[in-house]
């Protein structure tokens, strides 16, 4: 969280992203968004969830600045298998 401009801008920068992405088929599995507006994320990172929406959608989305959102691109971008 120490890379979201939101959190740093309220000095709130303790927390983590999570997503788990199906190596196959691409889809988002599952995500956790632990700290500063976490809540108002989950919905937005559920939304892609289905089988027509591989992570690739979200990770090419525009997202808004400064907020949690702007770091899932990022941690997509950044997938390592288990």
């Amino acid at each position: 969280m120490a890379r979201v401009g939101r959190a740093r801008e309220r000095d709130e920068t303790a927390g983590s992203i999570q997503i788990l992405v199906d190596a196959e088929t691409h889809r988002i599995l599952g995500a956790a968004i632990l700290g500063i507006e976490a809540t108002k994320r989950s919905t937005r990172s559920s939304t892609p969830c289905t089988p027509a929406f591989p992570y690739t959608v979200l990770e090419s989305a525009v997202h808004a600045h400064p907020t949690v959102s702007e770091l899932i691109p990022t941690v997509l971008g950044s997938l390592q298998p288990l």
